[in-house]
């Protein structure tokens, strides 16, 4: 096990877990925390032995979001060193969309802000009853920026706007039925149903998984001409490609493909 300041990391089994380890100001975001999950993800990007990633909160709650002290002494310093700031914080919230590994977030207690932003942009999100959500924002004088990019993808506009306006807490159904969570199950039972997701990704082949998140960047952002000449080449790549090859080997001969084993 690390622990790269507030921030534990360890892996079995090709999963790579990074948890959050403020637990006495409830998981927050300040500079040195955004600086060593950067970092974590980088390393990981570049260890081939990690398959996946989950991220989680350690104590009582996944993450509050921004740290009020962090924030406090930030209204102070400018608006350039402000701007720099929410360069760095917004670079976070990509890197993990962006991530070429799948990124699962194990959510229990309290998510809020930048917490929920976190969630929205994990590739497969895995919760508990208990688990509540909000947007806090404009009861500080300020919007949800950085992270809405992610929640407007995962909510839909419509109800992102009114969650943004209203900082209103909604449940862990609530989150289920609007599509932030995808799995919701009993707080003893969610270390579990991580594991049956990560167990089920690494099924996936590395190659094919990094493609899927690209397909669907890709797909969801240009037009359809331009889709249908990309998709097709992508495909005609991945067939052609050994890990493609391998792949449907493995099916056709009825046996596990090498990533898997």
């Amino acid at each position: 096990m690390e622990k790269a300041e507030m921030l534990r990391i360890t892996k079995q089994d090709g999963c790579l877990t990074l948890t959050l380890d403020r637990p006495e100001v409830g998981n927050a975001f300040d500079a040195r925390l955004v600086q060593c999950f950067g970092e974590a993800l980088d390393a990981a990007e570049n260890d081939e032995t990690v398959r996946a990633v989950v991220l989680a909160g350690a104590g009582k709650h996944f993450s509050a979001g921004a740290d009020l002290g962090y924030m406090r002494a930030m209204r102070g310093a400018g608006r350039d060193a402000n701007h720099e700031d929410a360069v760095r914080t917004q670079r976070l919230f990509a890197q993990v969309a962006e991530f070429p590994k799948p990124i699962v977030a194990r959510v229990h207690g309290a998510a809020r802000g930048g917490g929920v932003g976190l969630v929205a942009a994990a590739d497969v999100t895995v919760g508990s009853p208990e688990a509540s959500f909000a947007f806090t924002e404009v009861r500080l004088g300020i919007v949800p920026a950085i992270i809405a990019p992610f929640v407007l993808e995962r909510l839909g506009p419509a109800r992102s706007r009114r969650l943004f306006l209203t900082a209103e807490t909604f449940s862990a159904a609530d989150a289920l039925a609007w599509g932030l969570l995808d799995v919701l199950v009993p707080a003893t039972e969610l270390d579990q149903a991580v594991t049956k997701v990560t167990e089920r990704l690494a099924r996936g082949g590395p190659r094919a998984l990094a493609e899927v998140k690209r397909l669907v960047h890709d797909v969801r952002y240009r037009d359809a001409a331009e889709t249908a000449g990309l998709t097709a080449k992508r495909i005609a790549e991945l067939r052609t490609g050994a890990e493609g090859q391998e792949g449907m080997t493995a099916f056709l001969e009825k046996r596990v493909p090498r990533w898997a084993r």
